[in-house]
């Protein structure tokens, strides 16, 4: 192996410890020296590799947010029927909360540090949504309200349960496996929720 690949290989083990420790373990304030041992590197390097813990933060920050971004794609692109899109979009949320249950909750932290003020979705792609949802709440799909309820109780469906995954897990004496179990369970659950038909 090449010095250039053993640093390479060296980099991205680094930022996929980080990216674990923040969004699978939801150790948002994990040190330095804690991602270095739970990469079995030494501290130092990831001084040379990213300069520092918050350029490292920052990296990790702008790929969770690309995630994000990538599902509301499924929405603002995909010329299929509305309760497939959503349903895509849905499942699609889904089963990245069971890949980093603390991805949405890492993300909020960081909007409420001041992190992130990005937008996922543009002015006109929120347009065309609000009237496709219009559209189906006058088919008698979608219950009358105002578009950005609809949005509100599809993003408090897929997000809440893994925002407060912890304090769930302890309350109910559910383990992680139990809880996975349930998280994967919810696509019908949801669309049922969010469509009348």
């Amino acid at each position: 192996m090449s010095n250039q690949a053993k640093k390479d290989q060296t980099q991205e083990l680094i930022k996929e410890t980080a990216k674990n420790l923040f969004f699978v373990k939801g150790k948002f304030d994990a040190t330095t020296q804690e991602i270095a041992d739970e990469a079995g590197v030494n501290r130092t390097l990831i001084n040379y590799y990213f300069r520092s813990r918050d350029n490292l933060i920052q990296i990790i920050f702008d790929e969770a947010q690309r995630v994000e971004q990538e599902k509301s794609k499924i929405i603002q692109n995909a010329d299929l029927p509305f309760k497939v899109k959503i349903s895509k979009f849905v499942e699609g949320s889904l089963s990245t909360s069971l890949q980093y249950p603390y991805l949405e909750t890492y993300i909020v932290s960081q909007i409420n540090k001041g992190n992130c003020n990005q937008r996922d979705i543009e002015e006109d792609v929120l347009e065309t949504l609000y009237k496709d949802i219009e559209k189906e709440m006058e088919l008698g799909n979608i219950e009358k309200m105002a578009p950005v309820q609809f949005i509100l109780n599809m993003v408090s469906l897929l997000v809440f349960p893994s925002a407060i995954r912890p304090l769930f897990m302890e309350n109910l004496m559910i383990s992680d496996e139990e809880y996975d179990k349930i998280i994967s369970e919810r696509k019908e659950i949801i669309i049922n929720m969010l469509f009348k038909n």
